[in-house]
């Protein structure tokens, strides 16, 4: 039977969610917590794999059990609450369809990505700071003209994987929380390795009068990674929501 796993988690301690042979990753400990309570070799698939020191509001993961829970999924919850690290929390278990992939099967995923533009104690490790405040309006602008691409390989990180740089980016815009605080964000069917972050520090050329609106189009035109600009920190970016049908 097929479960599907909500979760959120604090990236700052983790290689990324997937599973590294020199590193502490998400999925190994959450794999590791499930195999112990349930007493049988548990793996689970994640939404996506977030990078290294990137966080999750929302992740949502499925494994396969052969035979029914020995207990109900409110107390395997709370159970592995209970022996997971301070830095991970599990929200929800819940049985699915066979069919239903926690990847596969999702239509859309959000990030956001949060700056600050004034000093503060509490957003070191959830915010990037900026010294000097960008040009936010600017910066709407050119990521609005995301909308209107679907070949990303300017913001993909080189020599991956992946068969297509094809995304569909369905919205995209930076939203002020605060005097000093933004976020960016952003959502598509998929993103690419390193995407976000490369979007934002490209984002930030514009809004530093270094890059105009025409240029940042020509970043994504020439389909080049070293065309756009550099990626920004990790500690700024959540994997905020998946979304199913």
């Amino acid at each position: 039977m097929r479960y599907f796993i909500e979760l959120s988690y604090d990236g700052t301690a983790y290689h990324g969610w997937q599973i590294q042979p020199n590193g502490a990753s998400v999925q190994e400990t959450l794999q590791k917590a499930l195999s112990m309570l349930l007493r049988e070799d548990v793996q689970v698939t994640g939404a996506g794999r977030t990078d290294a020191g990137v966080h999750a509001a929302m992740m949502v993961a499925h494994m396969d059990i052969p035979t029914d829970l020995p207990i109900s999924t409110h107390q395997l919850v709370y159970r592995l609450n209970g022996i997971l690290p301070h830095d991970i929390a599990i929200h929800k278990i819940y049985p699915v369809a066979d069919d239903m992939h926690a990847r596969f099967s999702a239509r859309a995923r959000t990030y956001y990505y949060y700056v600050h533009t004034r000093k503060s104690p509490f957003l070191r490790d959830r915010s990037w700071r900026l010294v000097r405040t960008p040009d936010f309006d600017a910066m709407n602008r050119a990521a609005a003209t995301l909308l209107e691409y679907d070949d990303f390989t300017s913001f993909s990180k080189l020599n991956t994987d992946t068969k297509t740089n094809i995304c569909h980016v369905t919205s995209a815009r930076w939203v002020q929380l605060g005097e000093h605080e933004w976020r960016f964000e952003i959502t598509a069917d998929r993103f690419l390795r390193n995407m976000v972050r490369a979007i934002v520090g490209t984002l930030m050329e514009v809004g530093r009068g270094t890059l105009t609106i025409e240029g940042f189009r020509q970043v994504i035109e020439t389909k080049d990674r070293c065309a756009a600009g550099d990626s920004v920190p990790a500690r700024g970016l959540f994997l905020q929501k998946v979304e199913y049908n």
